[in-house]
């Protein structure tokens, strides 16, 4: 069983002046679903962002997340690792058919999984972050219409749920660490969620 918790919907909430809109900026381990006219936007390292929408009613939502350095197949349903990525797959989706979505309706864009941070025991967290969504999809049926993954540069992804457009840059130049810095803090939290695992309970992103 994995334990579910609301603490991780994004509540970072502000007023885009570029866009005009109401919006949220996700950071890694959140989500945040909508059925309002609403920006969403997160900044993508390794980790991997899902937007997912009802493509008749516009209720839609976003994820941040990683994989634990868990290291194997990803896409293993005893790897403990991608049980991390099924949780916020999973409530991300769950969250979507509460608020009406449904789940025939539902497509997928997804981004990030870039090769940007260095010192991890696991080189290929991006890449194998990226092959998870891809499969998780695939197996839940939802279909991707859209995708940006992997590559060697950091994201910032901008979605609006209600007209399903997206907006992705590239950000080829940095004037500082905080996305490393970010994932690499959070990747210490997965990693030690993962090794205080106990029987078939998992506490996520604690």
């Amino acid at each position: 069983m994995i334990e579910l918790m609301d603490k991780h919907t994004a509540t970072n909430l502000y007023f885009d002046k570029s866009f005009n809109i109401q919006a949220v900026k996700l950071l890694p381990g959140e989500y945040f679903v909508t059925t309002k006219d609403m920006l969403l936007v997160t900044v993508l390292g390794s980790c991997v962002a899902a937007c997912i929408r009802d493509n008749q009613s516009g209720i839609g939502g976003m994820n941040h997340f990683m994989l634990p350095d868990g290291g194997g197949d990803a896409n293993s349903p005893m790897n403990a690792s991608a049980r991390y990525g099924t949780y916020a797959m999973e409530i991300l989706i769950n969250q979507l058919l509460k608020l009406g979505a449904r789940r025939a309706n539902l497509e997928a864009k997804v981004f990030g999984g870039g090769n940007v941070i260095s010192g991890m025991t696991q080189a290929n967290v991006g890449p194998r972050n990226a092959e998870f969504v891809k499969q998780f999809l695939k197996i839940e049926g939802i279909r991707i219409v859209a995708q940006d993954l992997v590559d060697i540069y950091p994201r910032k992804v901008y979605f609006f749920p209600k007209t399903s457009k997206v907006l992705v840059k590239k950000l080829k130049k940095l004037h500082n660490n905080t996305i490393q810095q970010r994932e690499k803090d959070y990747s210490r939290r997965l990693n030690k969620s993962s090794n205080q695992e106990k029987g078939n309970v998992v506490e996520l992103f604690a």
